[in-house]
């Protein structure tokens, strides 16, 4: 273990902003090597370079030592690089190697799925196969030895199995350790036993009591037998997944066999949510200046086609359109939601049963709901700060970021009482005056639609209680310094 105060921190992941994106994880993968740069850590990060990723824009170029690298998934020899780049925009420079294989990455634009038939790739599992060997490649090549390899979702899962079996006997492996971070367990990478092969894995493990979960290869798995450490984004949801059996998705015994999960609640990105600061918004505004907010509503509701009304709350929904937001619930109550007196904007896409649905309400509602099938950064934006409330009826949330946006932007989150939005947004006291938003608990439509109807009541009548409920939210701190020091610890706790 290293005695200097210094860490050095290999971080794995498949998705980065502003490089690629489909989920949190990327903007976790952003803003956390960022800030532990700031504090002083050294920090490089590694990630696929898909087809989608602008060489220009980001400046990406060779690495002459990292360049046509051989390595064999199975039988197959694949030639691949290691490029280089560092992360745009930030303060701290982050040294960025982006994995270069165009067979498994770089003729595809999207990361994970076909668009067309919407199904996983068939190869992702050798895909990511792949992106863990590139990382062993890269600490040998270099002769850069980081503290602790922080591996990122089941893409990255293997690289701890590898570290302790295929790797144990050289020496430069032999003082790394791994914290291994779920952000999503409902996605754990399972294959086919059959393929086994491909992993590069030990024989002997390819059983049920190490990385074969019901008989299929589980990347998410590997990362949970064999990492160091492990963790998640929320400490609810680190309890939901080893105490639920819904939540632990098939593999809390696996869990609860580690004995300690630790949860650590994401930040955000307060250099790129931050309403006194925001180009994207039309009027910029603080706590101090919560009047200007209103600017910000009435530029939204002329967008989406509404007639501009103060005493009207503007109900806002930022999501991807899946059951486990809670989408269906937000079906189910639709006609009651219409019947009250609010403005109803939805930003999102996803499943079509869902996207048919909101078309077509479109055409029933249009005086009082308005949407965009799709996602658009900008008009995010402009929603977080020009809207009242932000519904977000979640069934499963690990963390979540809207709900903690929306605060700070003044617009009041409505929450299910589950993982990180548990965590991150306090019911709201109307005797006391604490709290930053309106919780419930039970998964149903009559419980969502009882919490809406109290915020939509407070709004209207609440007096000052409402630019308290505000103030309350938009004086939180979200940012990512707590979280940045808890994986400091942690980190230092592994090497420990």
């Amino acid at each position: 273990m290293p005695t200097a105060k210094k860490l050095k921190i290999l971080f794995v992941t498949s998705e980065v902003m502003p490089f690629c994106k489909s989920g949190g994880v990327a903007d976790v993968s952003s803003a956390l090597p960022q800030k532990l740069i700031e504090q002083g850590h050294e920090v490089r990060l590694v990630v696929p370079k898909y087809g989608a990723i602008d060489e220009r824009k980001f400046k990406i170029h060779e690495v002459v030592r990292l360049k046509d690298l051989k390595t064999k998934i199975g039988e197959k020899e694949i030639t691949y690089s290691l490029r280089s780049s560092f992360l745009v925009g930030s303060k701290a420079r982050v040294q960025l190697y982006l994995l270069d294989q165009p067979e498994y990455f770089g003729s595809r634009h999207s990361l994970y799925h076909d668009t067309s038939s919407g199904k996983e790739f068939e190869d992702n599992i050798e895909r990511f196969s792949l992106l863990s060997h590139s990382v062993f490649d890269l600490i040998r090549l270099l002769g850069w030895i980081p503290d602790v390899i922080h591996c990122n979702d089941w893409q990255c899962g293997l690289v701890p199995a590898h570290l302790k079996t295929t790797y144990k006997d050289e020496e430069i492996f032999s003082d790394i350790r791994t914290l291994f971070t779920i952000h999503n367990l409902s996605s754990q990478g399972e294959f086919n036993k059959k393929h086994f092969n491909l992993l590069g894995l030990p024989e002997e493990l390819n059983s049920n009591d190490s990385v074969l979960h019901k008989n299929k290869i589980n990347f998410t798995k590997a990362g949970i037998i064999f990492a160091d450490s492990i963790n998640t984004v929320s400490e609810t949801y680190a309890k939901e997944i080893c105490e639920e059996k819904e939540q632990g998705c098939g593999l809390n015994e696996v869990l609860k066999a580690r004995k300690s999960v630790q949860g650590i609640v994401n930040g955000i990105d307060n250099s790129i949510w931050n309403p006194e600061k925001d180009k994207l918004i039309e009027k910029k505004f603080s706590v101090k200046t919560i009047d200007n907010k209103e600017e910000n509503k009435k530029t939204l509701v002329e967008k989406f086609g509404f007639d501009y009304n103060h005493d009207v709350p503007v109900i806002s929904i930022i999501s991807k359109l899946t059951k486990g937001k809670g989408i269906d619930i937000i079906k189910s109550a639709f006609k009651d939601l219409m019947k009250l007196d609010v403005q109803v904007i939805l930003l999102g896409a996803g499943e079509m049963e869902y996207e048919m649905f909101f078309e077509e309400a479109l055409m029933d509602y249009r005086d009082k709901f308005s949407c965009y099938i799709g996602f658009d950064d900008k008009l995010a934006h402009l929603i977080e700060a020009g809207s009242d409330m932000l519904l977000m009826p979640s069934k499963h949330e690990p963390c979540g970021l809207n709900q903690m946006y929306s605060s700070i932007y003044g617009t009041i989150p409505i929450v299910r009482e589950t993982g990180g939005l548990a965590d991150t947004v306090e019911n709201f006291d109307e005797k006391e005056f604490t709290g930053n938003g309106f919780v419930f608990q039970k998964f149903t439509a009559k419980d969502m639609l009882k919490e809406i109807k109290r915020a939509v009541n407070l709004y209207k009548n609440g007096n000052g209680a409402w630019t308290k409920l505000i103030k309350n939210g938009m004086n939180k701190d979200f940012s990512w310094n707590e979280s940045t020091k808890k994986y400091i610890k942690l980190y230092k706790e592994i090497l420990n």
